[in-house]
């Protein structure tokens, strides 16, 4: 059979209702399956076949790291216990649990953080004045990811 024959099967399969056709003679054995809207050739042994293509995997897009944030010595970092959602309020009409320049005792609920559904309110272990809050309302944030810098002297 030639290429032009298998070709021609494969069209006529195509359009017809059959979804497998298996050819057998003494020079070579044939099976061609239809899926979904085009048939394949599955066997064809003798027929010279090229190489088949090598599939080639597409790089898998990874989210980069929280860059890390060179703080001067004297600011504390509070940090991410865990991966979820940031939030600097209870709900979107209180007030925020921490602002900058305010004072924080250790304890004191200092953000919350979303994660599966539960809401964790996170507590700082630090006494001190909050110089800088470093991410924005309702964003996801990464474990051991800086929130705060806290001034402990202030």
């Amino acid at each position: 059979m030639k290429a032009k024959e298998i070709q021609e099967l494969i069209d006529y399969i195509s359009n017809s209702g059959l979804a497998e056709v298996k050819i057998k003679t003494e020079e070579f054995e044939l099976s061609i399956k239809k899926y979904a809207e085009s048939a394949q050739i599955i066997h064809a042994p003798a027929a010279p076949q090229a190489p088949a293509p090598v599939p080639v995997a597409s790089p898998t897009p990874v989210a980069p790291a929280p860059i890390p944030i060179a703080t001067p010595s004297n600011l504390i970092e509070i940090k991410s216990p865990m991966i979820g959602t940031f939030y600097l309020t209870p709900n979107p009409d209180s007030a925020p649990f921490a602002t900058e320049g305010a004072s924080i005792k250790a304890g004191e609920t200092v953000c919350i953080i979303e994660a599966m559904k539960l809401f964790n309110e996170i507590e700082s272990e630090i006494s001190g004045k909050i110089v800088k809050i470093l991410v924005a309302n309702a964003t996801p944030v990464e474990y051991d990811q800086p929130l705060f810098l806290v001034d402990p002297a202030g």
